[in-house]
């Protein structure tokens, strides 16, 4: 049953991906139909990206009190609806009016999933998941330009994943009462072990006798009683900055490319592309090598992998060069995310788990929201050769603020996963 389960969070975690590239994949066909500049798909996104905050700092409220399967279910349905109204929506106001149930569901589901994998399983699976979410962002864009290429128009494509949601949905609904907390897992007892000797991947079932009610919290936690806790600060400032750099990373390597190393749009964009191809790949990867590292190890593997990746980009020479460093920073980043997420219970307990995973997806978000287009007010006031060297100062201050955070909340525990 538990092999079953994993099964349907792999199909959930692609099912997330799913949406999160359709806007930019299909916005350059939408907007000529709504009659507005091709700028206002940034409002379309940012309504989506406060829905997901709000709801990614609800989500311990409403986990703790429906489950995350419930949560999952209920996050699915409200994107599933979300996806058919832009199908059917004819103004401009109808995108702003269902991104709101978008960014909700997505928030949702994302905490609840990340936090429930994080409890019950070994970090090899969070890696692993998190590749699946790469595969889902990769295929939802590409749906789209299948039913463009066949003359279905945007429409289509938004209906095609709004019906796979709605698929999932149904399986997630059967598969409810798989999601109760399996016995001797979230319930047990932390073992305790070293920082230095800790395995984030143990296989051996747990032998706790604590009841069940031990990891639970009792209640949900307000964001200042979870900015109260040790080290939560620095993990929040952490997520913050790492996904500055992913998200930056995505949205201007193209215009880097082409504005300063020259290349044509069509290279550009299909070379910056390698970044994304690099944490998708590296993610399949770093399940493998977390059989043999812990999560505080692997964040520190990737934080250099990153660091030289992005060396690499600021030599000045060939084109070659900013490809590999391209590669190799996305390779850098792809095992960071999921072994922050995998580590909290370790540095924070399991009954403080779902808070803060929640409110690490919402700094996620803020840092997604906001670092990108700062970078790129400043990079039109300068230059584009300024990005290696600014996701460069970005990474250092996440490598100081997870050391900070090892130093102050270190992994005492692991929770015993399969």
């Amino acid at each position: 049953m538990a092999n079953l389960l994993l099964a349907i969070i792999y199909l959930a975690f692609i099912s997330l991906g799913l949406p999160d590239g359709l806007l930019g994949a299909a916005w350059p066909s939408m907007y000529p139909q709504f009659h507005v500049s091709v700028d206002l798909a940034g409002y379309v996104s940012m309504v989506i990206s406060a829905g997901t905050i709000i709801s990614a700092l609800l989500s311990d409220r409403a986990t703790l009190r429906f489950g995350a399967g419930k949560v999952t279910a209920a996050s699915v349905t409200l994107t599933m609806i979300a996806l058919f109204g832009f199908s059917f929506s004819t103004q401009y106001w109808m995108l702003l009016l269902w991104a709101i149930p978008y960014g909700l569901g997505a928030g949702g589901v994302d905490a609840a999933l990340n936090n429930y994998v994080a409890l019950h399983y070994a970090s090899r699976h969070m890696s692993w998941l998190h590749c699946m979410w790469g595969l889902g962002a990769t295929v939802g864009p590409a749906i789209i330009g299948y039913t463009l290429s066949a003359h279905q128009g945007w429409q289509r494509g938004y209906q095609i994943v709004a019906i796979l949601q709605l698929v999932l949905t149904f399986i997630i609904m059967v598969s409810l009462p798989l999601w109760k907390a399996r016995p001797g897992q979230a319930s047990a007892q932390p073992k305790i072990t070293s920082d230095a000797s800790t395995s984030a991947d143990s296989s051996s079932p747990s032998t706790s006798s604590e009841p069940p009610t031990s990891a639970a919290p009792e209640r949900a936690l307000s964001l200042r009683e979870v900015l109260r806790i040790p080290g939560a600060k620095e993990i929040l400032v952490c997520f913050f900055f790492y996904c500055a750099v992913e998200q930056t990373s995505m949205l201007w390597a193209s215009s880097y490319l082409k504005l300063w190393r020259g290349l044509d749009g069509k290279t550009a964009a299909q070379m910056a592309s390698l970044f994304f191809i690099g944490i998708t790949v590296g993610r399949g990867l770093s399940g493998f090598v977390t059989m043999k590292l812990n999560d505080t190890q692997m964040i520190r593997l990737g934080e250099i992998i990153l660091c030289v990746g992005l060396a690499i980009v600021m030599i000045p020479g060939p084109a070659w060069l900013a490809f590999t460093g391209l590669i190799l920073a996305g390779l850098g980043c792809a095992p960071i995310y999921p072994c922050i997420i995998h580590s909290t219970p370790a540095h924070f307990g399991a009954k403080n788990s779902q808070a803060v995973i929640g409110v690490q997806m919402a700094t996620a978000y803020m840092g997604s929201l906001a670092m990108p287009p700062i970078f790129g007010v400043v990079a039109r006031h300068t230059s584009f050769a300024i990005m290696p060297f600014w996701l460069f100062a970005a990474t250092v201050i996440m490598a100081l603020m997870h050391e900070a955070l090892v130093r102050r909340a270190p992994m005492h525990s692991e929770l015993e996963t399969a």
